[in-house]
């Protein structure tokens, strides 16, 4: 692992600075937002801006990097990303912000695409599986570790978004001093949704639900706190433990994923993000009640991502799956976007609790439809599925896209040797 480590240090380094950057834009748009006096449903429409730059971004980023290379592309929107985040405490209105988040996420997903580039060119078959979960581990730690130095500021000066475009300015000095160009990032067309609806319903429908649920818990989390009371420091941790559930919850249910049928899983999964949401919307704001509710609803939503990825994979000969990923990261993308607008509506009409309802609600949908869907397909052996690999929500095609590939032959590599699945 050392050895894998040492061949990659420099990106997963700059990863971590700029997740600690990007981290702690997220939770201070909803904490200044309220001190600036937007509603929530412009913060919501704030939020979905930075989704609709990301999807456009995923498109586009490939592209870019084919014209001019990866280092140019990497440091182009690297800059353009700190200037963005450097710029939100200038205009503080809603407008500029959507537009400002859309530059973000534009920017964002771009860096996403040329760093997993770089990554999956710096592994081989061997490797890619820990250099994978190496990248999804920095990117949490960088997202958790943002909520900490929130506390060092206050939201209501620009110290803070200073502090975040200093961060991912940093994070291009590790990288670019230290990688090589590679071959331009090639990622297959995405599967037309039509024909991804057809090879898996509940992959489909299920990872446009789940879009709903991640945007909103990121993007709307830090709201909830701030129009519920909580002081900063409680919002960061609040958004910290929607993270940090994530971290820690991934590995027993990838364990589970590779041993049992997935949808009982996928079902497991939403009931137990259903249960804690209804808990968070009873406890009527206890502050630990609170933050247990936000520990498992974030810490299921993770690996339900990478479970639904499996799940469509399982379904699918092996020359669709590239495609398949870039339908499904797309379609995440569509459900992105929407789910911050639905819950800033409710919570304009109903209140700041509408929060835990409208992200209960759409597990119990997850949940409700896997359920469904288990009377209409007979279940695939366990020997015949895909190995499990933790795919983060804010990868890329071209991560989502190798991680397959490797789940893909380390599958094949069981069944050839006659080995359990680990």
């Amino acid at each position: 692992m050392f050895q894998v480590l040492s061949a990659v240090w420099a990106l997963l380094l700059g990863i971590v600075f700029i997740m600690l950057g990007n981290g702690m834009h997220f939770t201070l748009i909803g904490l200044r937002g309220g001190i600036e006096g937007f509603s929530a449903s412009e913060l919501a429409i704030i939020t979905s801006g930075y989704f609709v730059g990301f999807l456009s971004g995923a498109r586009l980023s490939p592209v870019l990097i084919r014209r001019v290379g990866h280092v140019r592309v990497f440091a182009a929107l690297g800059s353009l990303m700190s200037a963005g985040l450097i710029s939100f405490p200038l205009i503080t209105e809603p407008w500029a912000w959507t537009v400002l988040r859309l530059l973000v996420g534009f920017c964002m997903s771009g860096v996403y695409v040329t760093a997993e580039s770089w990554l999956n060119d710096a592994a081989n078959n061997e490797t890619r599986g820990k250099v994978l979960s190496a990248y999804m581990i920095a990117q949490t730690l960088g997202i958790i570790g943002a909520q900490g130095l929130l506390t060092l500021g206050d939201a209501g000066t620009a110290v803070l978004f200073i502090g975040a475009s200093v961060l991912v300015s940093l994070s291009l000095t590790p990288i670019l001093l230290s990688v090589t160009p590679v071959p331009a990032a090639e990622v297959a067309r995405p599967m037309p949704l039509r024909d991804l609806f057809t090879g898996s319903p509940l992959g489909t429908v299920g990872i446009f639900l789940l879009g709903n649920v991640y945007a909103t818990q990121s993007g709307m989390g830090a709201v909830f706190g701030s129009q519920i009371g909580l002081t900063a420091a409680q919002v960061a941790l609040f958004v910290a433990m929607l993270f940090a559930g994530a971290l820690l919850m991934q590995y027993p249910i990838g364990w589970l994923s590779d041993r049992m049928d997935r949808r009982k899983l996928i079902f497991g999964a939403a009931a137990l993000g259903a249960a804690s949401c209804g808990a968070g919307w009873i406890t009527g704001g206890g502050l630990w009640p609170l933050m247990a509710s936000a520990f498992f609803a974030g810490g299921v939503t993770t690996p339900l991502y990478a479970l639904f990825l499996a799940y469509t994979n399982d379904a699918l000969s092996a020359e669709d799956m590239p495609a398949a990923s870039g339908g499904l990261v797309f379609t995440f993308g569509l459900g992105a976007i929407a789910g911050p607008l639905v819950t800033g509506w409710a919570m304009q009409w109903l209140g700041p609790f509408a929060f835990w309802l409208v992200l209960g609600a759409t597990f119990g949908l997850i949940a409700i439809y896997a359920l469904y869907r288990m009377t209409q397909r007979s279940m695939i052996p366990v020997e015949e599925t895909e190995s499990y690999l933790g795919v983060l929500p804010t990868a890329s095609t071209v991560a989502v896209e190798a991680a397959t590939a490797w789940a893909a032959q380390q599958a094949e590599s069981d069944s050839d040797t006659g080995d359990d699945k680990p």
